[in-house]
């Protein structure tokens, strides 16, 4: 009967908790992007929070002994809580989040595997015994329940040393699994994309170094200040020397009082020394013995990390330690930290800011290469000008960016969508406002962007028409060769004649298959040119050779011809003219026959 009910509890227990339990979940989904981010600030929190848990304890000089702060110790205690609540999560989230298998990732991005067994067997085998190792409250037992216990008592320097060990203990592994995520890299692809973001770590990393060893050095100099005072205590003779060294939280000496000695251990002159200068060789700690007895926790922390500033950019340089063999240690791992942080952190600093001016130093090389060429080749000064000032022209309109190589591995679907936004001012060029879309996405394929200067020639009499030319911003005029003037603007398109030449100088052949048929090629009766600086989009005429050859019965409708030809200026010029020949010559005739006429 207890089984069965057991049993029954359960399986309700799990159907009332199964609508909360999240499903497999996809490692690139935007929700676990953004708690990837989330998690990776909440690692920086939490191996600057694992430090603080050194500055504690501080000296009482005047008493001799060690106090722990106790207000502070429940502050860092609620915080190092709060982070391991956030890791516990993160280490629940695994068993619901899909994974690459590493076998799949011969050919491709490899292949997900979203079954939940597969993904908690993957991570028990993995990470799993390493996170829990992480997550393991062990600074909050021990100061929650250890240290109460032994505090002023000849035990609670073992308890201290015991929290030092566990800290130590945990905070290795911690940056092992951390340092990747604050690189900014996870198994499912790069956590921050931003450049700044990048930065920002890099310069929070320098920091995390530097707070990391002003916080150790800190340490260490309170281990050396409290084995000054037990070599003192040693050669004292004080029975209760060891139970003064700690003193609790530094607020209740009620029970020290009642015994004679602790005035004694108080005037000791040994523990006197302790605390001026040569009276122990303390070496590089020798400005942590004075510091370890400032009451001020703000005074500590900020000096030690503006000590861990000062040696990991010096290399430690101005350190002579002792021959206390920790120390010497200490100190090499301190030049050996500063070493690898420039190697790696300052130089990927120095990147990035190299990268912000990358695009202006092109331009700068650029430059010079243009003008070497051009005093190589002897140009006359106006031609430099005008090159300088193409230059100028075509690099503030591009910034130096080379769109085509940036979108020719993106997908044909969206590199289509791409080209519709960036190519949406051709819908109001007027000649293709009745065209359709598929005519319109192989005119995007095809085009290309260029920049013409004020006074430039896009065509010129006698000269071939090889393109069409697409207004996006600035102002061209067409002189035809009458001297009629027609103005372009946003929107206009010139070259247009090369549409219409295209379709009437081909044919079809017996296998349905478009021909040329050859001749001549177009060329141009009339001048364009820039009368202020263009940005514009041109479409060349074996492109435009080939959208025929797609599209020639569409293009060759009545409508469309139509429309082409009402909405051009070279054609509506061409018309007028014309007529004007048909009207003179029809006036001319008539002028004869009323010249000939019985009655003159």
């Amino acid at each position: 009967m207890l089984y069965g009910d057991a049993k029954g509890w359960a399986k309700r227990t799990c159907s009332f908790l199964h609508p909360y339990i999240p499903g497999v979940m996809n490692p690139h989904a935007k929700i676990v992007q953004k708690w990837n981010k989330f998690f990776v600030i909440s690692c920086l929190f939490a191996v600057f929070i694992d430090p603080l848990f050194f500055f504690l304890l501080y000296v009482q000089q005047g008493n001799k002994c060690i106090v722990l702060n106790w207000p502070m110790t429940t502050t860092i205690v609620i915080l190092r809580s709060i982070t391991d609540i956030v890791y516990l999560v993160h280490i629940l989230l695994q068993f619901r989040l899909a994974y690459v298998a590493p076998e799949s990732r011969v050919v491709g991005a490899g292949d997900l595997v979203d079954h939940p067994k597969k993904i908690a067997i993957n991570y028990l085998s993995g990470y799993f015994v390493h996170d829990f190792f992480i997550v393991l409250p062990l600074p909050q037992i021990i100061i929650l329940l250890v240290l109460p216990k032994s505090i002023a008592s000849s035990g609670a320097n073992y308890a201290k040393n015991l929290l030092r060990a566990a800290i130590l203990l945990q905070y290795i592994p911690r940056l092992y699994r951390f340092l990747p995520l604050l690189a900014g890299q996870s198994p499912s692809g790069f956590i921050f994309e931003s450049a700044w973001a990048n930065f920002v770590i890099n310069l929070l990393t320098f920091v995390l170094s530097s707070h990391v060893v002003g916080s150790c050095w800190y340490l260490f100099g309170l281990q050396r200040v409290n084995q000054c005072l037990r070599d003192a205590c040693r050669s004292s003779n004080i029975a209760r020397c060891t139970e003064f060294i700690d003193c609790g939280h530094g607020t209740d000496f009620r029970k020290f009082r009642s015994d004679t000695t602790w005035d004694q251990w108080k005037n000791n002159s040994d523990a006197v020394t302790c605390f001026t200068n040569g009276g122990f060789d303390y070496g590089i700690y020798e400005q942590a013995v004075n510091l370890t007895a400032e009451g001020s926790v703000v005074t500590r922390y900020v000096y030690s990390l503006f000590w861990g500033f000062q040696q990991i950019s010096t290399l430690a340089g101005n350190q002579i330690p002792s021959y206390f063999v920790w120390e010497v240690i200490f100190t090499m791992a301190i030049i050996g930290m500063g070493l690898l942080l420039f190697a790696l952190l300052i130089g990927n600093m120095q990147n990035f800011l190299q990268s912000l001016d990358r695009r202006r130093l092109e331009m700068s090389l650029r430059r010079r290469d243009v003008e070497q060429w051009m005093s190589h080749r002897r140009l006359p000064e106006e031609l430099r000008r005008r090159v300088r000032e193409a230059e100028r022209y075509n690099w503030a309109a591009t910034r130096g960016v080379n769109e085509e190589m940036l979108l020719e591995n993106l997908p044909e679907d969206l590199l289509r969508d791409i080209r519709r936004h960036l190519f949406n001012f051709i819908k109001k060029v007027r000649i293709f406002a009745l065209l359709d879309e598929p005519i319109i996405d192989a005119i995007c394929e095809r085009l290309r962007q260029k920049t013409y200067i004020a006074g430039s020639k896009v065509l010129y009499r006698g000269g071939l028409v090889d393109k069409m030319v697409f207004i996006i911003r600035g102002k061209m005029e067409s002189i035809g060769e009458d001297g009629n003037v027609a103005s372009l603007s946003e929107g206009d398109a010139c070259g247009e004649e090369l549409l219409t030449w295209c379709l009437e100088h081909s044919s079809i052949n017996r296998d349905g298959k478009k021909i040329r048929i050859p001749g001549h090629r177009l060329l141009s009766n009339r001048l364009v040119r820039c009368l202020t600086n263009v940005e514009a989009f041109i479409l060349r005429a074996a492109d435009l050779e080939e959208v025929t050859n797609l599209f020639a019965r569409f293009l060759r409708s009545t409508r469309v011809q139509g429309a082409i030809r009402y909405e051009s200026p070279y054609w509506r010029g061409l018309a007028a003219r014309r007529i004007q020949v048909a009207w003179r010559y029809r006036k001319k005739r008539q002028s004869r026959a009323d010249s000939s006429s019985p009655q003159h």
